[in-house]
């Protein structure tokens, strides 16, 4: 990060909770993915199951490296959850022909129908949003912003 203060506090106790930007951003990441656990039961995928979905069903096919670069997740963490996608018949593994350190991932038939199950997941959530629309669009450019920022990315 920048030499910004990260803290919305810049008087009194730097290590107070109360003053901590990073433990509402947290608190509230894990609260969201809480709250994605009953939309995504009827699929039968976990939150970061249904992220790794999202971006076959946009790209059709990716990487494991490409994937990880898309959703921040390192392989250690990718491999098990994409070991568990291939178990459900959702997704195939294969090695690249090119380069057989690579690992392609692929949408199944039965992961692109899964697709359409899941159209209602976003709507269902954003009903549970206290946000107006404006907000939501400032608060995801905000946390791009910092998410960018914090991976060295700008």
């Amino acid at each position: 990060m920048s030499g910004k203060s990260a803290s919305p506090c810049m008087c009194g106790e730097p290590l107070l909770l109360k003053n901590q930007l990073c433990f509402p951003i947290y608190a509230c990441a894990r609260e969201i993915i809480k709250a994605y656990r009953e939309p995504l039961s009827s699929l039968d995928l976990t939150y970061t199951q249904y992220l790794v979905m999202m971006v076959l069903w946009e790209e059709k096919k990716k990487s494991v490296r490409e994937l990880g670069e898309c959703l921040y997740l390192d392989s250690g963490t990718l491999t098990p959850l994409l070991k568990k996608l291939e178990a459900k018949g959702c997704i195939v593994r294969e090695r690249c022909p090119e380069d057989e350190r690579s690992v392609i991932v692929s949408l199944t038939a039965a992961g692109e129908a899964l697709r359409e199950e899941a159209e209602n997941v976003p709507r269902c959530m954003a009903e549970k949003s206290p946000l107006s629309k404006e907000e939501a669009e400032t608060l995801y450019k905000i946390l791009y912003k910092l998410l960018h920022s914090v991976h060295g990315e700008g």
